[in-house]
């Protein structure tokens, strides 16, 4: 299967110009030469067969030969609000939400949050997006939003109908999985230190339902993407 590369602008017409990180890596990573064929995407939903006819220093040009629809989204609009851990962490959360079809990650500002999400943060957390879409076949992008208190996201989101908040002190073990097939989901997970009472109360006042996600303390990462596996699956 030939390569897959990302066009940030709408693709329309019978050639296309990549520039940037995805021309970098083509030129200087694949040593990519004319007549070499790839996959493009734009964010759209599409696909395009593609083939190299010029490559520059800082730019490849491409002709568009073919186009087609591929959905390899989920069947259910998935939002994951998270109080971001840091480093590392943050790109390895965002991968894998990608891989397993998230619509959008919504950093959380609570309580006891350690990351600030500043513009360099969500740069480089878009192209953690791009490269991952690349891999898992995706081809529209799991959407980074802006930061939000959490008193701020639990407002905006009462009319979801499927709201989860991971807490490790609720008793309720439900099995998120029959909650929903279809629609918005809306999934929360708080940061190393939990949310507080305060906001779990806030949350619970809203119509969240808190669930555990096992006996065992998650790290931030480890519990978003569990929460998120369960739900699909």
């Amino acid at each position: 299967m030939a390569d897959r590369y990302y066009s940030e602008f709408p693709i329309s017409g019978d050639f296309v110009p990549l520039g940037g990180p995805e021309a970098h890596h083509l030129t200087h990573v694949m040593r990519a030469k004319p007549g070499t064929k790839v996959v493009l995407f734009d964010g759209t939903g599409f696909e395009f067969d593609a083939e190299i006819v010029r490559v520059g220093r800082a730019e490849v040009e491409l002709a568009v030969h073919s186009s087609r629809a591929v959905d390899r989204e989920l069947p259910i609009d998935v939002t994951l609000a998270v109080a971001l851990p840091k480093g590392d962490r943050q790109r390895w959360l965002v991968e894998k939400a990608t891989e397993l079809g998230v619509a959008r990650i919504v950093p959380l500002q609570t309580a006891r949050s350690v990351a600030k999400t500043t513009p360099q943060v969500l740069k480089r957390l878009h192209r953690s997006v791009v490269e991952a879409s690349k891999q898992c076949g995706r081809n529209r992008l799991l959407e980074i939003s802006p930061s939000q208190s959490w008193a701020e996201f639990v407002a905006a989101g009462r009319e979801v109908p499927v709201r989860l908040l991971a807490h490790p002190y609720t008793a309720d073990h439900h099995h998120s999985t029959t909650l929903a097939r279809s629609g918005a989901v809306q999934l929360a997970i708080g940061p190393e230190g939990g949310f507080t009472e305060a906001e779990v109360s806030l949350a619970t006042e809203a119509g969240w339902q808190a669930v555990t996600l096992g006996p065992r303390i998650l790290r931030v990462e480890t519990a978003a993407i569990l929460l998120t596996a369960m739900l699909i699956q």
